[in-house]
């Protein structure tokens, strides 16, 4: 299912940025608020196709970025011989490419930069709490961008390629989207074609990419987090220059992008649910609230679980028989499934600074636990007759040594 979704998903993509408008883009006026601005210098006819695809992708590897450059960009290139056409062209622009929004877009992009640059001299999980605003921040950028701003690039594209039609092409439309059939007209169709293509491949990239900030919130070192952050704003400026420079270099590149995004899209949504669910937690004191339950308890699937995907969200239960079993829905919509805990592996829980873990006597996780079992693991050990009790793991673990390396005392095992 999922490769013909995929052969789908690519040869839209193909008809979108290589087929070319019917009548000629000659014919068609510049649209200055459009999505790409088809320049004199630039004739082919798919060049407004790939510098949209261009222009999506990149806003998805970085909504906020990307949104505000691109409307930094309108804003700057806005038309006018005078100050005060110019100003005129300016307030006619979308809102994203108003002065009150692409500056503080741009500022707050910045100080994020700021953030995971001065993190590599912090002390690990000292910008946790900022890591997490970031995450939020990601998110809501992606639907803005998602809801509003992949939709309005879209619009612009299709009223570059139907235009309007002037002098004695007034009696028939023009453009790919209007094709007339007797006395039909089909420019509705462009619009329902290519905005949800439009959202698609949006959805797809980001969330790709959201799973590096996921990545960066997890991390507890500044400079893996500097580099993973380099490396998306790297492929962001790369995908902008070569789009400049070539719009089927960029159309290409683009295409490749997606690709990418659609292998990785199951271990991307899984890091997406993964950082939401932390993020919650963080943000609403989810521990404060929370009580392990005697029956299933919510938490995500570790590396040694046989047969289910890291970081897959589901619920554990004790079965009558007295087997753990892990239920859980893949893509949290299809049918459920289920995996079973081997019966030899002695479980504990791994008590970490900011989240805690179930793992096995050697070290290999089974689970992964929200930050909301923060202060209830001893809880979940009775409830769940882990053999191991309540351990000290990950930066609690390093800490506890090192306090003991020093003299002092190391955290114990609570059973």
């Amino acid at each position: 299912m999922k490769k013909s979704l995929l052969f789908l998903l690519l040869g839209g993509l193909a008809v979108w940025v290589f087929l070319p408008p019917a009548h000629g883009a000659a014919a068609v006026a510049p649209v200055k608020t459009a999505a790409v601005v088809k320049s004199a210098a630039d004739r082919s006819p798919a060049a407004p196709w790939s510098g949209a695809l261009a222009t999506v992708t990149g806003i998805a590897i970085s909504p906020l970025v990307g949104t505000g450059a691109y409307g930094a960009y309108q804003w700057f290139t806005a038309p006018g011989d005078t100050s005060e056409a110019r100003a005129a062209a300016r307030a006619k622009l979308p809102w994203f490419a108003q002065l009150g929004f692409w500056l503080p877009a741009l500022l707050l992009a910045a100080a994020c930069a700021a953030k995971d640059t001065l993190g590599t001299v912090l002390p690990p999980g000292a910008k946790k709490p900022m890591d997490v605003l970031e995450t939020v921040e990601n998110k809501l950028s992606g639907l803005v961008a998602a809801g509003a701003v992949v939709p309005i690039t879209m619009n612009s594209l299709s009223h570059l390629v139907i235009g309007g039609p002037t002098g004695a092409q007034a009696a028939w439309p023009a453009g790919l989207a209007v094709l007339p059939v007797g006395a039909m007209d089909w420019s509705w169709l462009l619009n329902v074609l290519t905005v949800p293509l439009g959202v698609a491949v949006f959805a797809v990239v980001w969330m790709a990419s959201h799973a590096i900030t996921v990545l960066i919130l997890l991390s507890p070192w500044g400079a893996v987090d500097a580099a993973l952050k380099s490396a998306r704003t790297a492929l962001l400026g790369l995908l902008t220059v070569t789009a400049t420079i070539s719009p089927g270099l960029g159309a290409l590149l683009s295409l490749a992008i997606v690709l990418l995004a659609w292998l990785v899209s199951g271990w991307a949504f899984r890091l997406t649910v993964f950082g939401t669910v932390f993020s919650w937690d963080f943000f609403t004191g989810g521990r404060r609230r929370f009580v392990p339950a005697a029956g299933r308890n919510a938490m995500f699937s570790g590396g040694a679980l046989p047969g289910v995907p890291v970081r897959t969200f589901g619920r554990l239960a004790r079965r009558a028989d007295g087997v753990l079993e892990f239920a859980y829905r893949p893509w949290l919509l299809l049918a459920p499934k289920t995996a079973t805990v081997p019966a030899d592996a002695r479980l504990a829980v791994g008590q970490g600074l900011f989240f805690s873990t179930v793992m096995a006597e050697g070290g290999a996780t089974f689970f992964l636990l929200p930050p909301r079992y923060r202060g209830h693991e001893a809880e979940l050990v009775r409830l769940c007759d882990f053999f191991g009790g309540v351990q000290p793991a990950g930066l609690r673990k390093a800490w506890g040594a090192l306090r003991e390396l020093l003299g002092g005392r190391a955290a114990a095992p609570a059973g």
